[in-house]
């Protein structure tokens, strides 16, 4: 069989309350309002009879031990539910930066799951895919079919999806790694503890720009503050994104530290972008829509 290929878009947190802390497994209980952007990791997909992984590009550094990577544990875990699973060689090419808050990782994993299951001719709700997605990480089901939706739970809650207009955005990370463990611990809540806040506006299918940024503006990100102990930077990130022509909302995606603006229109999106590149060429700084 021909090579396969998919793209593994970035996962942005349009929102993201924290619940509380469950008091059975300890995972904090999330509900978030899932979108993802245009610009993406590519994973490739050369049908073999060994498991292997070749991981390339700007990103590919920071991205870690090849033997741990997401791609590989997922196809491991779809390996062992699935007796005779056809395997192959996988090559991945990172463009998103890693420990971001963008989810790269999952939906990397994810891209990996989609392949194997074509492949494989598996559809995308067989159970043995979900488990592997469920397995791997609280974010790759969500990623599993990459379109705006609602994320419950500790990720394994996932709604249908919402058909939202696509929304001209800027994302900037601005090169911090931040890992998601001290941001939780910086949040600061025991087993079994809830966290205080409004409700999570409800989201109808099929809204359009204004509609969606009606809907999120009034809700937040729970992680935004304590991210900001941890990485004083994303601060930095937001203020810029906020002072260039218009911005209608910016806002920390997951657990930061890459930050995200929704614009007016896709011109007004490229100049912000151009003017953050001007001010911080060091940082990750990227136009793009999110649907």
């Amino acid at each position: 069989m021909s090579l396969l290929t998919t793209r593994a878009p970035a996962k942005i947190n349009l929102t993201l309350h924290v619940l509380g802390r469950r008091p059975g497994d300890g995972y904090h209980a999330l509900e978030s309002l899932v979108a993802f952007a245009e610009v993406a990791d590519t994973l490739e997909l050369l049908p073999g009879r060994d498991l292997a992984l070749e991981v390339f590009g700007p990103t590919a550094g920071p991205a870690g031990p090849l033997d741990d990577n997401l791609v590989l544990r997922a196809a491991r875990h779809l390996a062992a539910g699935v007796d005779g699973l056809r395997l192959g060689a996988f090559r991945l090419h990172k463009q998103l930066p890693v420990a971001a808050g963008i989810g790269g990782g999952s939906s990397d994993a994810a891209a990996a799951l989609r392949l194997l299951a074509e492949l494989n001719a598996l559809a995308l709700d067989h159970p043995a895919v979900i488990a592997a997605a469920r397995a791997t990480g609280a974010d790759v089901p969500v990623c599993l079919d990459p379109r705006a939706r609602m994320m419950r739970g500790a990720g394994e809650e996932i709604g249908p999806v919402l058909e939202l207009a696509p929304l001209p955005a800027v994302l900037v990370n601005p090169g911090v790694p931040v890992s998601t463990a001290p941001v939780f611990k910086a949040l600061g809540l025991a087993v079994g503890q809830r966290l205080d806040g409004a409700e999570h506006p409800s989201v109808a299918a099929g809204l359009d720009a204004d509609a969606v940024l009606g809907v999120i503006a009034p809700a937040r990100n729970d992680l935004e503050a304590p991210a900001l102990t941890v990485a004083p930077v994303i601060g930095e990130a937001l203020a810029l994104l906020r002072a260039q022509g218009g911005c209608r909302l910016a806002r920390m995606s997951g657990s930061g530290a890459t930050v995200f603006a929704i614009f007016s229109d896709t011109a007004a999106a490229q100049s912000a972008a151009g003017a953050v590149r001007a001010a911080q060429p060091g940082w990750w700084v990227e136009p793009t829509r999110l649907a």
